[in-house]
């Protein structure tokens, strides 16, 4: 059985990237080392998202990259453990050269979020939930 689920976007520089990420207060796991040629081991909670070179990630996958510009493939979510945590990675992702598109904000009631994308246009979501004020059906 799968012990891990690894995410593998395609970046511009994985170095970059990598600052980026570890400006908004995320680790690294050292598996591949830190040049600008090899993946990047972002480590959010027990996931790993793997930051390729968009060549090397085209390799892998044998089709072209989607352009985050004009289309979303997915979107990620990161969930937090408090509005507070939320508003802080909001302001992180900003001063680190990201984009917010959805400000902190209240939705459906009984989440809390914010939209962001990364330095490659990946769309990212932080959401708190409080299952106290989820609806019952």
């Amino acid at each position: 059985m799968t012990k891990e689920l690894w995410i593998n976007l395609p970046v511009k520089d994985v170095l970059r990237s990598r600052a980026f990420f570890t400006a908004l207060g995320f680790s690294f796991n050292a598996r591949h080392g830190e040049t600008d040629t090899t993946a990047q081991c972002l480590m959010i909670g027990t996931t790993v998202v793997m930051l390729f070179p968009e060549v090397t990630f085209q390799q892998f996958t044998k089709h072209p990259l989607t352009d985050t510009q004009t289309s979303a493939q997915f979107l990620l979510s990161i969930d937090a453990e408090s509005r507070e945590e939320v508003q802080e990675i909001a302001l992180k992702v900003k001063d680190a050269g990201g984009l917010v598109y959805g400000e902190p904000g209240e939705q459906q009631g009984w989440l809390y979020g914010c939209g962001f994308t990364d330095l490659d246009g990946h769309r990212w979501n932080v959401l708190y939930m409080d299952f106290s004020k989820m609806p019952k059906e």
